[in-house]
């Protein structure tokens, strides 16, 4: 099956992931840069909008101090830390995919088109796709929707919830339209858990979405994992230990 990866690739979670050697706070410069040199060949980051409608880069809804940042002025969250997106992508060399988490808002539902999350993002989803391997992936069904509709070059990744069910995961991102599906390594089963009546295994699953058409992406499990997902056909991994992955999988290459 050809699709979006050479399996089995690393993708930065968040940039170096939550936690690192140096400790880089994640979705900043440093730790995109630090992905980078630890060998992840994408960066996942986390967009979401401001109260003037200015893209930025944070997973959370809301600032360490509990202001929501749809609320609040680009500039006072900038103030804060937060990295514009413009200025996220201009510091991932474009040889580096870039894995774009939509966190829509509830107030996407009934502000004016114009000047929804998607809208305001799209525009750049464009761009950056004509010079760099891009997808989207979201919670959010409706903001895969948005890019099927408006933008249908670039592929899109549905990833459902924490610990989701591997059935409605593998089903739905089909139904959806995606090119792949996000999965939590926890539903897979992480190594060390006790077995769940009717969990299907990582092979199993793997094998159904690929007949389907979907490339299978996993997040966030630990080297050990990762690297038996590999070995599984999980396309591609969604890491915080991006040095730690990287290794595991390289030695499992040298040992086929």
């Amino acid at each position: 099956m050809s699709g979006v990866f050479t399996a089995t690739e690393v993708i930065g979670h968040r940039g170096a992931g939550r936690t690192t050697a140096s400790e880089e706070r994640e979705n900043t410069i440093a730790s995109f840069r630090a992905a980078v040199e630890q060998g992840a060949t994408w960066i996942e980051i986390d967009v979401r909008r401001s109260a003037d409608d200015r893209l930025l880069v944070h997973h959370d809804a809301a600032l360490p101090d509990g202001r929501p940042i749809v609320d609040l002025p680009a500039a006072e969250c900038r103030a804060s830390g937060l990295v514009a997106l413009d200025e996220a992508i201009a510091a991932i060399p474009q040889h580096i995919g870039l894995d774009v988490d939509v966190k829509t808002v509830m107030e996407d539902a009934a502000d004016p088109p114009a000047r929804r999350t998607m809208s305001l993002l799209l525009p750049v989803l464009r761009r950056e796709a004509r010079r760099r391997r891009v997808f989207v992936c979201s919670f959010d069904p409706a903001a895969l929707l948005a890019v099927h509709a408006e933008a249908p070059e670039i592929p899109t990744a549905w990833m459902p919830f924490v610990r989701n069910p591997l059935d409605q995961a593998v089903a739905g991102a089909a139904g959806l339209g995606c090119a792949m599906v996000a999965i939590d390594a926890r539903s897979f089963g992480l190594t060390g858990d006790d077995p769940r009546p009717g969990r299907r295994g990582v092979g199993y699953t793997v094998d159904i979405a690929h007949r389907a058409g979907l490339e299978v992406i996993s997040w966030c499990p630990d080297p050990l994992d990762a690297a038996r997902f590999a070995d599984d056909g999980v396309d591609a991994v969604v890491v915080d230990d991006v040095s730690g992955v990287v290794a595991a999988l390289a030695k499992r290459r040298s040992a086929c």
